[in-house]
């Protein structure tokens, strides 16, 4: 397995006006990240709208990725949901052989227990042909994985990570003080970046990222050196825009970001709707204060 140290940037699904997939789009995202300075690429991640893209996108999406980025940088693909058996399902649909791991989001609405969860991910772990990354985003899912629930499956061979999204820095650190030496921790929150850097993490999973890779650059190379405070005063430079890009749910405000920069336009599909033209309008003022 290739290094998922530092920057991974959870891309966008660009769509055109039509809500179809806008590979040429996908194509420009893919290399402005790559020249940004990313270290690897997610996709299919929630980031990529992937509750409302259907499995032979998902197939179509991962394949333009794969072969746009060449062999360049790491590649992981979400595979994740609340059915169990329709996961395992899919590690024969898709073809993983040049994905280097799966992100899998912890079963939302089910609200299933820490003993569920458990077994959800040892399942998923005992199918999938390539190493998985846990994610917890508890605002999205309506359940935490806890602490103690991460570190057991820390144990798993083939859970190799976890993408922390819960906002919990005491759950984080029960997590950095306790894992095995060789399990990740990533931040899952772009401006928590720096403190999970400091309590021994090793990298994010990025929303602005698609649209700032460069400042991810910079902070991430800085964290993983250590130095903590030219870390923080990269992510000092998102505090204004952070905000705007869940303020009307993600994509929504980062898709506008990106029509900004010339890369895709904003189209989202149902139920997102189009950034508000007041939501279009501060992002703009702000992205202007930033140059």
């Amino acid at each position: 397995m290739k290094s998922l140290f530092g920057v991974g940037v959870a891309l966008v699904t660009p769509f055109n006006k039509d809500y179809s997939i806008d590979f040429d789009g996908l194509k420009k995202l893919v290399e402005y990240s790559i020249a940004g300075g990313v270290d690897y690429l997610v996709v299919q991640g929630t980031t990529g709208e992937s509750p409302s893209t259907s499995a032979a996108e998902k197939k179509d999406i991962l394949g333009s990725v794969l072969s746009i980025n060449n062999g360049r940088l790491p590649i992981v693909f979400g595979i994740g949901g609340n059915n169990t058996d329709e996961i395992l399902k899919a590690f024969d649909f898709f073809d993983l052989s040049k994905v280097d791991a799966i992100l899998s989001v912890s079963p939302y609405y089910n609200k299933p227990t820490q003993e569920g969860i458990y077994q959800h991910y040892r399942m998923i772990a005992a199918a999938s042909p390539v190493p998985v990354i846990l994610y917890n985003v508890p605002g999205r899912t309506a359940s935490n994985i806890s602490a103690e629930t991460t570190l057991r499956l820390a144990q798993i061979e083939n859970i190799i990570a976890i993408k922390e999204a819960s906002g919990n820095i005491e759950q984080c650190m029960q997590v950095a003080c306790n894992k095995p030496n060789d399990f990740l921790l990533i931040s899952g929150d772009d401006l928590l970046t720096p403190a999970i850097f400091a309590i021994g993490g090793s990298g994010v999973i990025s929303v602005l990222a698609n649209g700032f890779p460069s400042i991810f650059k910079e902070m991430c190379h800085a964290g993983l050196a250590g130095d903590f405070i030219s870390c923080s005063k990269q992510a000092f430079k998102l505090l204004d825009i952070n905000p705007h890009m869940y303020s009307e749910s993600n994509p929504v405000g980062l898709k506008h970001v990106l029509k900004i920069l010339g890369i895709c336009d904003h189209h989202v599909r149902l139920p997102l709707l189009p950034p508000s033209q007041s939501l279009q309008e501060k992002i703009r003022e702000i992205i202007n204060q930033m140059d």
